[in-house]
């Protein structure tokens, strides 16, 4: 009876070792900013078939995105965790902020919303966050739940992050396949 009660012990304190009790769906670390095309294709100095950059049903934004730093973590409850630093724009009158020009020509800022899309085929399910202000230096932070909830599975997830406004996607999580310490 003590062999079967030390066996169960060293079994219970082995479970959290392996991953067994973390609740974690799936995570991300690093980001890629968008770009609006793709790829393009022609034989002479401008393309004549050009690509736009759509992930899973969502579309890009006309101008180019920067990251500089994207950690996020997705509970199987549906709770998620964004942490973005630096999400700017990489080209245009405004490159380097994430700050939009006004018709006036003033300055205005943008909210962004996390979206999780597990599909890999249409339909895709868009699991939103709620919008969050980004700031002037792209740094946002989104401690929300997904609605609907993510599926059991997640095999191949993306992450997007998205413009709240015309739900165009600025950046997109690099998914890790193991955790770090």
């Amino acid at each position: 009876m003590r062999t079967v009660a030390l066996l169960a012990m060293a079994l219970i304190a082995l479970v959290p070792s392996l991953g067994l009790s973390d609740d974690t769906l799936v995570r991300f670390e690093g980001g890629i900013g968008a770009d609006g095309v793709s790829s393009a294709a022609g034989t002479g100095p401008v393309a004549t078939v050009v690509t736009r950059n759509i992930v899973r049903g969502v579309q890009p934004p006309a101008q180019l995105w920067a990251i500089a730093a994207f950690r996020a973590e997705v509970k199987t409850d549906g709770h998620i965790t964004v942490d973005g630093r630096g999400l700017v724009f990489a080209g245009g009158d405004t490159v380097g902020t994430a700050l939009v020009l006004t018709p006036t020509g003033g300055t205005a800022g943008l909210n962004v919303f996390a979206t999780l899309i597990c599909e890999t085929v249409a339909p895709f399910v868009e699991r939103n966050t709620n919008p969050v202000p980004l700031a002037a230096d792209g740094d946002f932070t989104i401690q929300d739940k997904l609605s609907p909830w993510p599926p059991a599975a997640c095999d191949t997830p993306v992450l997007l992050v998205r413009n709240a406004g015309n739900r165009n996607w600025f950046a997109a999580g690099i998914r890790t396949f193991h955790d770090h310490d």
